[in-house]
C-alpha cells in the first residue's frame, strides 16, 4: 500500500468539497462520508442503503448512527453521522431510485444477476486523487487519506489521542500519532507557543 497524507488544510478540503459537488454527488458523498466517520474504504464501500437510511414512502430517511462490522478487525462498530454526512446522504440518495440492498457507492457495472456493484477501491482512489490534483494538491493522496484526515482535524481539535487510537483500533498512541500525520514541525510548534 502506498503510504499517503491526510489533507492538512482545511482550505484544501473546501476546495475538494466544491470540486466533488460539482463532479457528482456520489463522490462528494463518499468523500465526507470519509472525512466524518474516519471509516476505512473497504468499510465505506461495503455500506448498503439499508444501512445508513430507513424507507419513508419514496423517500429515504438517513439514521443518526450507522452500526456495522469493520471488515479488516471484524470489529462491531457504530458511528454517529454528525449533519453534514446526514445531509450529504439524504441529497444523494434521495436522488437514486434504488433497492435498500444496493450499495451506497455504486458504480454503472452490474453484477452476474444484474445487481448494482460498489465502485471499486480503484475507482475510489482515482476520484480523490484526481480531484486532489485539480485543486493543486501535490502531496500523495489516496483512499486512506480521508481516515488520517479525520484522525488528523480530530486530534488537531482538541480530541484525546487514546480515544483516536480507540476509534482506529491502534496498540498505542504512538501508534496513532505517527498515523495521523503529525510532523516534527507540528510537534516543536508545541514547545515554541508553550508560554506560562
Amino acid at each position: 500500500m502506498e503510504f499517503v497524507q491526510p489533507l492538512r488544510s482545511l482550505a484544501s478540503i473546501d476546495k475538494m468539497k466544491k470540486v466533488l459537488r460539482e463532479h457528482n454527488q456520489r463522490d462528494y458523498t463518499l468523500f465526507i462520508l470519509g472525512l466524518y466517520t474516519g471509516l476505512r474504504i473497504s468499510d465505506l464501500l461495503s455500506l448498503r442503503v439499508k444501512d445508513v437510511a430507513d424507507r419513508k414512502g419514496s423517500r429515504v430517511v438517513i439514521r443518526d448512527r450507522i452500526a456495522l462490522r469493520e471488515k479488516k478487525t471484524g470489529k462491531a462498530k457504530v458511528i454517529l453521522l454528525n449533519k453534514e454526512a446526514r445531509s450529504a446522504l439524504r441529497k444523494y440518495l434521495n436522488a437514486l431510485q434504488v433497492s435498500d440492498d444496493a450499495p451506497v457507492f455504486m458504480s454503472r457495472k452490474r453484477d452476474s444477476q444484474k445487481r448494482p456493484k460498489a465502485i471499486t477501491r480503484r475507482q475510489a482512489h482515482y476520484v480523490l486523487s484526481d480531484a486532489a490534483r485539480s485543486v493543486g494538491i501535490r502531496d500523495r493522496i489516496g483512499t486512506h487519506t480521508l481516515r488520517k484526515t479525520f484522525g488528523y482535524h480530530s486530534y488537531r481539535k482538541g480530541v484525546d489521542l487514546t480515544k483516536l487510537q480507540r476509534i482506529f483500533n491502534h496498540s498505542s498512541p504512538a501508534v496513532t500519532l505517527a498515523y495521523i500525520g503529525f510532523t516534527q514541525d507540528e510537534i516543536d510548534d508545541v514547545y515554541i507557543k508553550l508560554r506560562y
